[in-house]
């Protein structure tokens, strides 16, 4: 394994802000301070750029196996690694679905040699269909950390709460897509003037609201854990931070897209910008980027989801989602970081610490003794997102064309350099 030694270097943690030399051995941080005389295979000047951990991004839909033209396991690591990120989770709503030891085990034996640790999130249920408990199990022996229908939600509560008293009994997070299938009925962007004025269906807050709430409350009634995904609502987010405050097991996460857009862009008829949940006002906006700043969110995710243009044509038809793997940490320097909201030890506590300390993995730092998953950014490169650049098979991306600010050069994978934009 070879040796990397990466000088004058701004090196951020969750807790440390320093400029330092980053000695990197055997897949560790085997070293740091000023002019370390380290003999090193590769040498990176690291003046005017930041080290950081790497990302880990709780929620992205790979698409493999079933849906392979949009997306697959070597595709979508790729994509992860041009993002910075060298660690996900990955969503169970596959074909067929994660819900067997058999599928955890291909999804895991494919990524193996990329980079990027992918661990299969396990169904709740059997199939996703809601009328049956997966086992747990035997999934947690062929390696999941995580269980959701992520996709949709499991409608019975009393499925929920049963599957949340089976997942505290084996050490398992359980991720919630809170959406009632109900409430939504058909409704393809958020319920709103937006949705009047273009004369489609709307999607009313009330079920986002109302399934965060139950899952909060179903969670209590059994001292579970509950991760709830993709927030969007300034009332999700305020419920969240009351359960919080009332010592409720619940953890959150929301997506760069939450706090920096809004429904106006649908406008546009493009489906590009349609994903579930969907877009916002500006009220929402603001309120997830207070609920960032306060803690009430722990993490910053993607919900990297993968659609074929021919899919993304029709606006009213297409199915909902957007690609972000690799404009995540850009989004959030450009939205949060530049603009003053939150600091750099901020970014990296929602976007590369938190998350692994959800799941009980290795919690990351700059420090001798830790594994080396570590991005080298340019934090002030402004560049503009083009589509057909991404690394991944979709290109459904909300910030086309968009100009950013910071940018993952280098990826670090357990000591390996997987990703050099220079190269690229």
């Amino acid at each position: 394994m070879s040796s990397i030694l990466i000088r004058n270097v701004r090196a951020v943690d969750a807790e440390t802000d320093t400029v330092t030399d980053v000695f990197i051995s055997n897949g560790v941080i085997a070293e740091t301070g000023i002019g370390l005389d380290a003999a090193a295979d590769q040498m990176i000047d690291g003046t005017d750029l930041v080290l950081m951990p790497s990302l880990f991004d709780m929620h992205v839909h790979l698409r493999d196996p079933g849906f392979t033209h949009k997306e697959d396991v070597l595709t979508g690591c790729a994509a992860a690694l041009a993002g910075g990120v060298t660690g996900v989770l990955a969503m169970p709503n596959t074909k067929p679905p994660c819900d067997n030891p058999e599928t955890v085990r291909y999804i895991i034996d494919k990524a193996r040699g990329t980079g990027v640790e992918v661990y299969p999130v396990g169904c709740i249920t059997g199939g996703m269909k809601g009328d049956g408990l997966c086992d747990y199990e035997a999934l947690k022996a062929a390696g999941c950390i995580c269980i959701s229908d992520d996709g949709r939600p499991v409608e019975s509560a009393e499925m929920m709460r049963k599957a949340l008293e089976l997942s505290k009994e084996n050490g398992l997070l359980v991720a919630s897509h809170c959406e009632d299938l109900g409430i939504i009925n058909g409704g393809i962007i958020n319920k709103g003037e937006t949705s009047e004025r273009l004369g489609v269906k709307g999607m009313d807050r009330a079920s986002e609201d109302y399934i965060t709430a139950r899952e909060m409350i179903l969670a209590s009634s059994v001292d579970a854990r509950i991760h709830i995904c993709h927030v969007s609502t300034e009332g999700s987010a305020a419920m969240i931070r009351f359960a919080k405050s009332r010592g409720v097991k619940v953890t959150c996460e929301t997506a760069p897209h939450y706090f920096m857009l809004t429904d106006e862009l649908l406008m546009k008829r493009d489906a590009d910008y349609r994903m579930n949940p969907p877009l916002r006002t500006p009220a929402d906006v603001r309120a997830i980027i207070e609920a960032v700043k306060d803690g009430t969110i722990d993490c910053i995710i993607t919900d990297h989801a993968p659609h074929a243009a021919n899919e993304k044509a029709d606006f009213e038809k297409a199915p909902n989602g957007v690609v972000g793997l690799e404009t995540s940490l850009a989004a959030t320097l450009t939205a949060l970081y530049h603009t003053g909201e939150i600091s750099l030890n901020k970014v990296v506590e929602l976007m590369c610490v938190n998350p692994r300390r959800i799941l009980g993995l290795e919690v990351p730092a700059i420090k001798p003794g830790k594994t080396a998953n570590l991005v080298i950014a340019d934090i002030g490169m402004k560049w503009t997102v083009e589509p057909e650049k991404l690394h991944s098979k979709s290109h459904n991306t909300v910030f086309k064309g968009m100009t950013l600010t910071g940018r993952p050069l280098v990826t670090i994978s357990k000591g390996e350099i997987k990703y050099d934009i220079r190269n690229n």
